[in-house]
C-alpha cells in the first residue's frame, strides 16, 4: 500500500482527480452544462479536503460519494469520449482504495446502465474487476449485482466481450473465495462454538456464517442452481446461462478451495446434497447410451451425450474424488462405477478416451487406490472397485485390439490359439512409413493384425489429460489412433509402479523398526520395559493390519495386471514400451515374492519367462517378421531335443531377459521354488545367444557355429558382454542367501543339468552348459560353507563327467576340477592342514574321476592335480597316495596329451615334493615313474622318466640315513601288524632290507626299460641303470650285490642278448614324421645292436670297478664265464658295432684299458694271498670320492656278512683259472670270426678292420698272464687267427677311412697289431726258459707267410676282391688291402729276428735261412712286375743282409747236411733276380736304371766277395751254376734281342764288366782245377772276340755306303757297345795273371787293331769318343819286337 499511501502518490492523486474533473468540464462545457459545474464544484471540493485534512485518504473516502458523482453524472451522458474519461478517473479512485461503500454501490448502479445499454463494455468489466480486487467493501447485493453484470457481459454478440467476461467472472468468483479464505485465516485464533446446523436445515440458513463466507456459500449455492438450470436465489437478474461454464466454474473452486469445503460444514453439506445429485443427473445420457444401438429399439429416443458436458462432468468427479473422498465415500464409489462403464466397448471413442483419461489420474495416486482397497475391496458387501478398476482397464486395452481393423474385418474374429506368429498377414500397415525405400517404424502394440501406436502422453507418475483439458471444443474431438490405448497403458504402469514403492516402502518401515525395536529391547532400562512391550504390540496390530491392506491390493489387481501385461507384452514393438511393461512384471513378481503370495508370484515369472517365449522347455515360435516390427537380433536352434526349425530372438525377448536376470539378482531370496522357472529360461537364452561357459562358469560370447541358422546381429553382440556380466552377478549374489534359498538354487541348478544331460544323449551336438557352468559359480562363492553343498555338488557333476557328449563332460570336469582346486586354496576355517577329513572330502572326487574312461576327462583331473601341486604341495601330506594314484592311472592306450599332463605332474613330484612326502610312497612314485617310460605315446616323456628316476635315485642317496631309518620304522610296525593278523608280509625283494628294496625296484624298473622296443629309451635307460649302480651301489648291504649281478644285470644281459638276436633287418624308412634316420640305425637289429653294446659296456665296467666287492661273493667264476659267454655272444654276433663293442668290453674286464678308479678300488684283483685288514684299509681309504652315507665301513660290512670265516682273497690259482677261461673265449672269437664264410652273396657278413684290429690288440695283454703254460699247440691257434685276421679283405666304401693312398708305404694298425702280437711273443720267448725256444721257427713261418703277400697277396674263402685301384668306393665291392708295406714290414722282422737268432739250434734245424731265401725269390723274381718296385729292392737288401750273417752259419754246418737243400734254391734266386723276364717298366729314368744295375753289381759283388772265395765248402753244383750265370751276365748284354734306340739305356755296362771282371777274376787267377772250368772262359772270350770283329766290320761297310746319311740309331748304338766292350776286356785281361790268360786270346784282341783304325773316318762324334777309349788300352802291345822273340822262344 505504501505506493499509494506516499505523499508523493497522494499529492499525485490530487493532482490526477483535479486534471481529471477540469477535462470534464472541458468536455461537457457545451453540450452538458450540469455535469460541467458538477466537475467544477468538485475540483473545489478536492481541493478543500485537501487543505482541510493531514489523512487526505481517508477525508477522500468519506466524502467519497460526492467526489465520484461528477464522474457518475459524466458517464450518464452516454458520451464514449466523456464516458471513457470518467470510467478511467473512478478506476483511479479505486486503486487508491478511497471508495467507500456508498460510493461502490453508486458506481456499480451507473455500470448496470451503461451494461443495460451496451456501452464500453471492456472498460465496465475492467472496472467491475479493480473495484472487487482492490478492496472488500463490495458486499452482499452488490456483489452479486456486479458478478450479475458480468455473467451478462459474457452472453453478447461480440466474442472478446464474451471471453472476456468469462475471464473476469472466474476472476471474481475466485476473489470471492479468497475473501472467505482470508476472513478464515483472520478469525482462525478465535475459537468460537459453532451453531449446530441441523441436516434439514434450510439451505439459505447461512446465518452463522461470516460476511465472506456467505457471499461465497450464495455463490457457489447459485452456481449449482444455475447448472442445474433452476433460478438463483441470490445472482439476481441473470439473463442466460450456459452449463459447461457452471460447470468449469464449480470445478475450478472445489479444485482450488477444497479446505473451505473441508472445514465448513456448510459447505460440505452443499457438496453432498447439491453437487454429487447434480454430477450424477448429468451423467445419465452417457450411462444410457449404447453406440451403435438402433434408436428404434428403445421406446424414448435417448439424449445423446454431450461432450462439453460429459468431458466437465468427469473434470469435477475427479475434483471430488480426489479432494473429498474422505466425505463421499458413498457417492464416490458410484463414481468410480460409473467411470468403469464409460471405457465399455458400446461408449463413444471420446468418451471412453476422457473416462480413461479420469481413470489415469486416480492411478497416479497409489494412497488414494489404498484408500479404495479399505473403503471398498475390503468391506463385506460392497463393490469391489479397485479390483473393478483394473479389470476394467484390462478389459478397456483387449476391447481395442478387437476393433475390426477397416481394411479386414476377418482378422478381428480371428479366434483361436495365442500363437501370434499365424499364417495371417497384416493389411498394409499404417505404422510403417516408406522413406526412400527404408521403413522407420512407430512405437506401436501390434495384436493379431490390429496396429496400434503408441503416442506419448505423459511423463511417468503425472496423468496429463489431453481431452478432459479441451475446454473449448463443443463437438467431440476425434481421438487420434492409439491414443486411449497409450492412456491406459500408463494406467497400468504408473498403478504398479505406485503400489509396489509404497508397499515396499510401508514394508522396509516395519522391518527397520522391528529391527530398532529388538534392539532397543535388549537394553537394559526397565522403565521403558513396558512401553517398548506396549509400542511392539501396538506395532504388531499395524504391520498385521498392513498385511492385510497390501494383500489385499495384491490379490485385488494381480490378474488383471497379468492379464492386460501380458497381452499389451505380447502386442508391443517398442523397446521403452516393453522395458515398462516387464518392469512392472518384474516389480510385481518381486512384491509378491516378498509378500509370501507364492501363487501371483510364480504367475508374472511365469510371464515373463513366456514372453521371452519358453514355457518349461517347450519354446514358442516368435512369430515371423511379416506379422511383427519386432527387430530380429538372433536366430538359433531351439534348445530341444528334435530342435524344429530355428528360433528368432528378438529385441524384446532380450529385454524379457534382462528383466528376468534383474529379477533373479535383486530378489533372489523371495524366489523359492521359482528358480526353477527362471533358470530355465536363462538357459534357454544363453543357449541361443551362443554364451559359453569360460573359466570359474561365468558366460562369455563365444559361439561354436552350431549350424547355418545362427545369426547374431551387431546390436545384440555389444549386449552380450552385458548380459554375461549380469549373469555372473547373479551367481555370486548366491552368496548373500541363506541355506534353504542356496539349497533352492543348487537342486534347481542340478535339475536343469540333468535335464540338459537327458537332451544330449544319443548326438554330439552342442549341450547346454548353462546348469554346469552355474553349478560352479555357486560353488565357488559359497566355498565358506562347502560342506553343506559339496556332496550333491560333485556328486552330481561326476555324473556329468560321465556323460557321453563331450563338451558336456569336459565342462562337467571343468567345473569339478575348479570347485576341488577352489576348495583346497580357500582359507577355510578352520585350516585345511587341521582338518584332515576335510582335505580327503575334498579330494576325494579327484580320485573319482580315475573310473571315468574318457581321456578328455582325465586329462582335465591330471591338469588339476598339476595346479594342486603347483599351489599345494608341500601341505598334501595324507592325500600323497591319492594324487600319486591319480598320476599311476593313466594307461599307455589314454593319448598323448594325457600321458604329457599327467607327466609333468610326476615331474614337479620329482623336483619339488620328494622330501615332503611320507616315505612310504617313495616307492609309489618309482612305480609311477617306471610307468611312464613304459608309455610308447611320446618318446620324449619315456626320456625324461627315466631322467626322472635317476634324479630319484640322486634323492635315495642324499636323504638315505633318514629313508632307511623311516623306512625301518615302518617296516616294523607292518610287520607287527602281519604277525597279529598271521600274514606273512609281503613285498618284492623281500629278505633284503625295506632300503635296498627300494634300489632294487628302481633297477627293477630301469631293467624293464632297457629293453623296451624305442632304442632311444633303451639307450637312455641302459646308461641311467648302470650310472646309478656305479654311482650309488656302494649304499647296498653286500648280499643285496648277488641279488644285482643275477637278478638285474644278467637277467636284463639275456633280454638283450635275446632280442638282439630275432630283431628285424628290415630296413626303417624314417622314424617318424621327417626324421631322417641314419644308416648305421635304419634297421631294428642296428638299433638292437646299439641296446646290447650299452649293456655289455655297463655290466663289465661294473664288473671291472666293483670286482673287490664282487670277488668275495662265493660264485665269481660262475659269473665270470657267464659274462664271457655274453661278450664272446656278442663279439661273435653279425654287427660290427657289438662284435667291437664286445671286444672294448673283453678289454675293460682284462682291465687292459684301465678305468679311472676311485682310490677306493684296487689296482688289481691281489695276486697272493693278503692279510685280510690290508684288503679292508685298501678298500676305505679316507680319499673317498664321495662320502658314505652309512657309518660302517665296507670291509666291517665284508665281515659282517661272512662273520664265520674271513673274507676270500682270490688267490694266484683262481686268477689263472679266470685268466685261461678269457684266453679260450679269445679264441674262439678269433677261429670264429675269421673264418672265411663258405659262400658269398651281398649279405655276406665280414668282420671289420677295427675289430680285427682290437681283437689281436687283446692277445698282447691276455698273454702276459698266461705265457707260463702257453704251448706250440696254442701258438698254432694264435698263428692261424692272425693269418685270417691280415687276410680279411675290406669293403670299398670303408676303404678310404682306413687305406692309405696306395702309393704311401703305411700299415693298417690291424697289420701292426699283428706284429706287435708277433712281437711280444718273440720278445718272451727271448727272454723265457729253453723249452720256449722251439717256436722260433714257428714265428718266422708266420712271418715269412706275410712276407709272401707282398707278390701274393692272401685270398679270403672264395671271396672276389678287387685291386684298390679299381674298386669303385660307391658299390659293395671288397678290396684287397695293399698288403706291400705289412709284407716289407714283416721281412724287416725277419731280418731282425735272424740276425738275433741264425745260430739257434731250432733255427738251424728248421731250415729257417732256406725258407727266408724260398721266400724272398718269389719277390726277386718278379722283379719289374712286383706289386710295388720297393719290394724287390727290399728283398734284395734283405737278401743280402740275411746271406751276410747266413753263410757262415751255413758253411759251419757244411758237414751236418742240414743246408743241403739251401744251396740250388740260393742259385736259383740268385738267376731269377739278375736274368729277370720282366721288363722294366717305360718311363724309368738313366738314373733309376743306374740304381738298377748298381744293385745287381751289389749281388755279383757278394759272389765274387762271399761265395766264389770258399768254394772248396761249397757243392760244386753250385759254383758251376754260379760261373755259368756270370758268364752269361757278361755276354748276356751282347744279345741281339736289343730294340731301336732303347739299347743304349738298356746296356748294364757296369753289370757286364762286373761279370767279366769276375769271370776274368775266377777263370784266370784261380789254379782252374777242372778242365772244364777254364774251357768255358776261354770259349766265352773268343765268342766275344769273334762279335766284336764282326760288327766293326759291317759298321764301316754301311758308313761307306750311307755317305751324308747318318746310319741308324741303333747300329750306332752297336757300334759304341762293342767299342765299349773291347776297352773292358782289354782292362780285365790287363788285370789278369799273365799266366791265365791263353795266348789265343791275345791275338784275337791285337786283331781287332786294324779294324777299329779303320773306323776312324765315321761321322758319328759318339762313336768317335768310344772309339779313342777302345783304342788307347792297345798302347801297351806297343812293344819292341824282341820281346816278342823272347816271347816265342819261351
Amino acid at each position: 500500500m505504501s505506493s499509494t499511501n506516499s505523499p508523493e502518490a497522494v499529492k499525485k492523486l490530487l493532482e490526477n482527480m483535479q486534471s481529471d474533473l477540469r477535462a470534464l468540464s472541458l468536455e461537457c462545457k457545451k453540450k452538458f452544462p450540469p455535469v460541467k459545474e458538477a466537475a467544477e464544484s468538485g475540483i473545489i471540493k478536492v481541493k478543500t479536503i485537501a487543505a482541510r485534512n493531514t489523512e487526505i485518504l481517508a477525508a477522500l473516502k468519506e466524502n467519497s460519494s460526492e467526489v465520484v458523482q461528477p464522474f457518475l453524472m459524466g458517464c450518464g451522458t452516454k458520451e464514449p469520449k466523456i464516458t471513457q474519461l470518467c470510467l478511467a478517473a473512478v478506476q483511479r479512485l479505486m486503486s487508491h482504495e478511497v471508495v467507500s461503500e456508498t460510493a461502490a454501490g453508486n458506481i456499480i448502479n451507473m455500470l448496470w446502465q451503461l451494461m443495460e445499454n451496451s456501452l464500453e463494455e471492456l472498460k465496465l468489466l475492467q472496472t467491475v474487476l479493480v473495484l472487487l480486487t482492490t478492496n472488500t467493501v463490495v458486499h452482499d447485493e452488490a456483489l452479486s449485482k456486479a458478478i450479475v453484470l458480468c455473467f451478462r457481459l459474457h452472453f453478447t454478440k461480440d466474442n472478446i466481450t464474451n471471453n472476456t467476461a468469462a475471464a473476469t467472472v472466474r476472476q471474481v468468483v475466485t476473489v470471492v473465495f479468497e475473501r472467505m479464505v482470508a476472513e478464515d485465516e483472520r478469525h482462525r485464533d478465535i475459537i468460537e462454538q459453532p451453531a449446530l446446523v441441523q441436516a434439514n436445515s434450510n439451505r439459505r440458513s447461512v446465518s452463522t456464517l461470516k460476511p465472506c463466507a456467505k457471499d461465497a456459500y450464495m455463490l457457489f449455492q447459485d452456481l449449482c442452481q444455475l447448472v442445474n438450470a433452476d433460478a438463483p436465489y441470490w445472482l439476481v437478474g441473470m439473463t442466460e446461462m450456459t452449463r459447461t461454464f457452471g460447470l468449469e466454474l464449480l470445478e475450478s473452486v472445489l479444485n482450488d478451495f477444497p479446505q473451505v469445503f473441508l472445514q465448513h460444514q456448510e459447505f460440505s453439506f452443499l457438496l453432498k446434497e447439491r453437487v454429487c445429485p447434480l454430477v450424477i443427473k448429468l451423467f445419465s445420457p452417457n450411462i444410457k447410451f449404447r453406440q451403435g444401438s438402433n434408436t428404434s429399439s428403445s421406446p424414448a429416443p435417448v439424449e445423446k451425450p454431450y461432450f462439453p458436458i460429459c468431458m466437465r462432468l468427469l473434470r469435477v468427479v475427479s475434483v471430488l474424488i480426489k479432494q473429498f473422498y474422505s466425505l463421499l465415500v458413498t457417492e464416490c464409489e458410484i463414481f468410480l462405477s460409473l467411470l468403469v462403464k464409460f471405457l465399455d466397448a458400446d461408449k463413444p471413442q471420446w468418451l471412453r478416451a476422457v473416462a480413461v483419461e479420469s481413470i489415469h489420474r486416480l492411478c497416479v495416486q497409489p494412497q488414494l487406490l489404498r484408500s479404495f482397497c479399505q473403503s471398498y475391496d475390503m468391506k463385506q458387501h460392497s463393490t469391489k472397485v479397485f479390483r473393478d478398476i483394473v479389470n476394467a482397464l484390462g478389459s478397456f486395452i483387449q476391447s481395442l485390439f478387437l476393433v475390426p481393423p477397416t481394411g479386414n474385418p476377418a482378422t478381428a474374429n480371428q479366434a483361436g490359439n495365442n500363437n501370434a506368429g499365424g499364417t495371417v498377414s497384416a493389411p498394409a500397415n499404417p505404422g510403417m512409413l516408406g522413406i526412400g525405400g527404408g521403413v522407420t517404424l512407430l512405437p506401436a502394440f501390434e495384436y493379431r493384425g490390429t496396429w496400434i501406436p503408441i503416442l506419448t502422453i505423459t511423463v511417468q507418475g503425472s496423468a496429463k489429460a489431453t481431452y478432459l483439458e479441451m475446454l473449448d471444443k463443443v463437438e467431440p474431438p476425434t481421438i487420434p489412433e492409439g491414443y486411449a490405448m497409450s492412456v491406459a497403458f500408463h494406467c497400468l504402469l504408473d498403478l504398479v509402479r505406485g503400489i509396489t514403492s509404497m508397499i515396499e516402502g510401508e514394508l522396509g518401515e516395519v522391518e527397520t523398526e522391528c529391527q530398532t525395536t529388538s534392539e532397543a529391547a535388549s537394553s537394559p532400562t526397565q522403565s521403558s520395559e513396558q512401553q517398548e512391550l506396549q509400542s511392539t504390540s501396538d506395532q504388531m496390530d499395524k504391520e498385521i493390519v498392513n498385511r492385510a491392506v497390501w494383500e489385499e491390493m495384491v490379490n485385488a489387481c494381480w490378474c488383471g495386471l497379468l492379464a492386460a501385461l501380458s497381452l499389451l507384452l505380447d502386442a508391443s514393438t517398442d523397446e521403452a514400451a516393453t522395458e515398462n511393461i516387464l518392469k512392472a512384471e518384474l516389480t510385481m513378481a518381486a512384491l509378491c515374492g516378498r509378500l509370501g503370495l507364492v501363487t501371483s508370484r510364480d504367475a508374472f515369472i511365469t510371464a515373463i519367462c513366456k514372453a521371452y517365449s519358453i514355457q518349461g522347455q517347450n519354446v514358442m515360435m516368435i512369430s515371423p517378421s511379416s506379422e511383427s516390427h519386432q527387430q530380429v537380433v538372433a536366430v538359433g536352434q531351439p534348445l530341444a531335443v528334435q530342435p524344429q526349425g530355428t528360433v528368432m530372438l528378438t529385441s524384446k525377448n532380450i529385454q524379457c531377459m534382462r528383466t528376468l536376470l534383474n529379477l533373479a539378482h535383486c530378489h533372489g531370496a523371495v524366489l523359492g521354488t521359482s528358480w526353477q522357472l527362471v533358470l530355465a529360461t536363462l538357459q534357454h537364452l544363453v543357449w541361443i545367444l551362443g554364451l559359453k561357459p569360460s573359466s570359474g562358469g561365468a558366460l562369455k560370447p563365444g559361439r561354436a557355429v552350431e549350424g547355418p541358422s545362427t545369426v547374431l546381429t551387431t546390436a545384440v553382440m555389444t549386449d552380450l558382454p552385458v548380459i554375461s556380466n549380469i549373469l555372473s552377478r547373479l551367481f555370486e549374489s548366491s552368496q548373500y542367501l541363506d541355506d534353504v534359498s542356496l539349497h533352492h538354487l543348487i537342486n534347481a541348478l542340478c535339475s536343469l543339468s540333468l535335464e540338459a544331460m537327458d537332451m544330449a544323449y544319443g548326438n554330439n551336438k552342442e549341450p547346454s552348459l548353462f546348469a554346469v557352468a552355474k553349478l560352479l559359480e555357486t560353488g565357488l562363492v559359497n566355498m565358506h560353507r562347502i560342506e553343506i553343498l559339496w556332496r550333491p555338488l560333485t556328486g552330481h557333476l561326476l555324473e556329468v563327467c560321465q556323460h557321453p557328449n563331450s563338451r558336456m563332460r569336459e565342462w562337467g570336469a571343468e567345473a569339478l576340477t575348479s570347485l576341488i582346486k577352489a576348495g583346497l586354496t580357500f582359507g577355510h576355517d578352520p585350516p585345511l592342514s587341521q582338518s584332515q577329513r576335510l582335505q580327503l572330502l575334498l579330494l576325494n572326487p579327484l580320485k573319482e574321476m580315475s573310473s571315468i574312461n574318457h581321456p578328455d576327462i582325465r586329462l582335465k583331473q591330471l591338469e588339476c592335480v598339476l595346479q594342486i601341486l603347483q599351489s599345494q604341495g608341500d601341505s598334501l601330506g595324507p592325500g600323497w597316495p591319492l594324487v600319486l594314484g591319480v598320476m599311476g592311472a593313466i594307461r599307455n592306450d589314454q593319448g598323448e596329451s594325457l600321458i604329457r599332463t599327467a607327466f609333468q605332474c610326476l615331474q614337479l613330484v620329482v623336483t619339488d615334493f620328494l622330501p615332503t612326502m611320507p616315505c612310504t610312497c617313495l616307492q609309489i612314485v618309482v612305480d609311477v615313474a617306471g610307468s611312464f617310460g613304459l608309455h610308447n605315446q611320446e618318446l620324449n616323456i619315456s626320456l625324461t622318466s627315466i631322467g626322472l628316476l635317476w634324479n630319484i635315485s640322486d634323492y635315495f642317496f642324499q636323504r638315505g640315513e633318514t629313508i632307511e631309518k623311516e623306512l625301518n620304522k615302518e617296516e616294523a610296525a607292518q610287520q607287527k601288524q602281519a604277525e597279529e593278523k598271521g600274514v606273512v608280509l609281503n613285498r618284492p625283494f623281500h629278505p633284503a632290507p625295506p632300503f635296498d628294496c627300494l634300489w632294487l625296484c628302481l633297477y627293477a624298473k630301469l631293467g624293464e626299460l632297457c629293453v623296451d622296443p624305442r632304442p632311444a629309451v633303451r639307450k637312455s635307460a641302459g646308461q641311467t641303470l648302470f650310472s646309478t649302480i656305479g654311482a650309488h651301489g656302494t649304499l647296498l648291504q653286500h648280499s643285496t650285490w648277488h641279488t644285482v649281478i643275477w637278478k638285474v644285470l644278467f637277467h636284463l644281459l639275456d633280454r638283450v642278448r635275446e632280442s638282439s638276436t630275432t630283431a628285424d633287418k628290415e630296413k626303417i624308412e624314417s622314424g617318424g614324421g621327417n626324421i631322417l634316420i641314419h644308416h648305421s640305425r635304419d634297421t631294428a637289429e642296428k638299433q638292437w645292436a646299439e641296446t646290447w653294446v650299452l649293456t655289455l659296456a655297463g655290466v663289465a665296467r661294473i664288473f671291472n670297478t666293483r670286482r673287490y666287492l664282487l670277488q668275495p661273493l662265493g660264485d665269481f667264476s660262475r659269473a665270470w664265464d657267464v659274462l664271457l659267454d655274453h661278450i664272446q655272444s656278442a663279439a661273435l654276433s653279425k654287427n660290427n658295432e657289438v662284435s667291437l663293442a664286445a671286444l672294448k668290453s673283453f678289454q675293460e674286464i682284462l682291465q687292459i684299458v684301465s678305468p679311472v678308479r676311485d682310490s677306493d678300488k684296487p689296482e688289481t684283483p691281489p695276486a697272493v694271498n693278503v692279510p685280510v685288514p690290508v684288503l679292508i684299509g685298501s678298500i676305505s681309504g679316507p680319499g673317498l670320492s664321495r662320502p658314505f652315507v652309512r657309518t660302517d665301513s665296507i670291509g666291517e660290512r665284508l665281515g659282517r656278512y661272512s662273520s664265520s670265516e674271513p673274507p676270500i682273497v682270490t688267490d694266484e690259482l683262481e686268477d689263472l683259472n679266470l685268466w685261461w677261461a678269457a684266453w679260450n673265449t679269445w679264441y674262439r672269437i678269433g677261429s670264429e670270426s675269421t673264418k672265411p664264410p663258405i659262400t658269398f652273396d651281398k649279405l655276406t657278413f665280414i668282420p671289420s678292420q677295427p675289430f680285427l684290429t682290437a681283437l689281436i690288440q687283446i692277445f698282447p695283454a691276455l698273454y702276459q698272464h698266461i705265457k707260463t703254460g702257453f704251448s706250440m699247440d696254442d701258438l698254432q691257434k694264435l698263428g692261424v687267427i692272425l693269418h685270417s685276421a691280415v687276410s680279411v679283405p675290406i669293403s670299398s666304401d670303408a676303404s678310404p677311412f682306413i687305406l692309405p693312398s696306395y702309393t704311401e708305404a703305411v700299415l693298417t694298425s690291424l697289420q701292426e697289431a699283428v706284429l706287435t702280437a708277433l712281437d711280444v711273443l718273440q720278445k718272451a720267448i727271448c727272454v723265457g726258459p729253453e723249452n720256449m725256444q722251439i717256436m722260433y721257427p714257428a714265428i718266422f713261418d708266420q712271418l715269412l707267410a706275410f712276407v709272401e703277400f707282398s707278390c701274393k697277396p692272401p685270398q679270403y674263402g672264395q671271396l672276389e676282391t678287387k685291386h684298390i685301384a679299381n674298386a669303385k668306393y660307391n658299390q659293395a665291392e671288397w678290396v684287397a688291402l695293399n698288403y706291400v708295406p705289412f709284407a716289407e714290414r714283416s721281412l724287416e722282422v725277419v731280418v731282425d729276428l735272424y740276425q738275433k737268432t741264425a745260430c739257434h739250434k731250432a733255427v738251424v734245424n728248421e731250415k729257417v735261412l732256406q725258407n727266408i731265401i724260398k721266400t724272398l725269390r718269389v719277390p726277386l723274381s718278379l722283379k719289374y712286375s712286383c706289386p710295388s718296385e720297393s719290394t724287390w729292392k727290399l728283398a734284395v737288401s734283405s737278401l743280402l743282409k740275411v746271406l751276410s750273417i747266413g753263410l757262415p752259419v751255413a758253411r759251419q754246418h757244411a758237414s751236418s747236411g742240414k743246408f743241403d737243400s739251401m744251396w740250388p734254391e740260393l742259385a736259383n734266386t740268385f738267376e731269377d733276380f739278375l736274368f729277370t723276364k720282366s721288363i722294366p717298366p717305360d718311363n724309368l729314368s738313366i738314373q733309376e736304371f743306374q740304381r738298377n744295375e748298381n744293385i745287381d753289381v751289389e749281388v755279383v759283388q757278394l759272389i765274387s766277395t762271399e761265395i766264389l772265395p770258399y768254394a772248396n765248402f761249397i757243392p760244386k753244383e753250385f759254383v758251376g751254376q754260379i760261373m755259368t750265370m756270370l758268364n752269361k751276365g757278361s755276354i748276356h748284354s751282347q744279345s741281339s734281342s736289343f730294340t731301336e734306340a732303347e739299347i743304349d739305356i738298356r746296356l748294364r755296362e757296369e753289370f757286364s764288366k762286373m761279370c767279366f771282371e769276375t769271370l776274368l777274376q775266377f777263370s784266370f787267377s784261380n789254379k782252374v782245377t777242372t778242365p772244364q772250368e777254364g774251357y768255358i772262359s776261354r770259349m766265352a772270350l773268343s765268342v766275344l772276340l769273334k762279335r766284336s770283329q764282326d760288327v766293326l766290320h759291317r759298321y764301316i761297310e754301311d758308313e761307306r755306303l750311307s755317305g751324308k746319311c747318318p746310319l741308324p740309331r741303333q747300329q750306332v748304338t752297336e757300334i759304341i757297345f762293342v767299342l765299349k766292350a773291347v776297352s773292358t776286356l782289354i782292362d780285365s785281361l790287363k788285370k789278369t795273371q799273365p799266366e791265365n790268360v791263353d795266348g789265343n786270346t791275345w791275338a784275337q784282341v791285337i786283331a781287332l787293331y786294324p779294324t777299329l783304325v779303320e773306323c776312324i773316318t765315321c761321322s758319328s762324334s759318339e762313336v768317335c769318343s768310344a772309339l779313342k777309349e777302345a783304342l788307347v788300352p792297345f798302347k801297351d802291345f806297343m812293344q819292341p819286337p824282341a820281346s816278342k822273340v823272347q816271347n816265342g822262344e819261351s
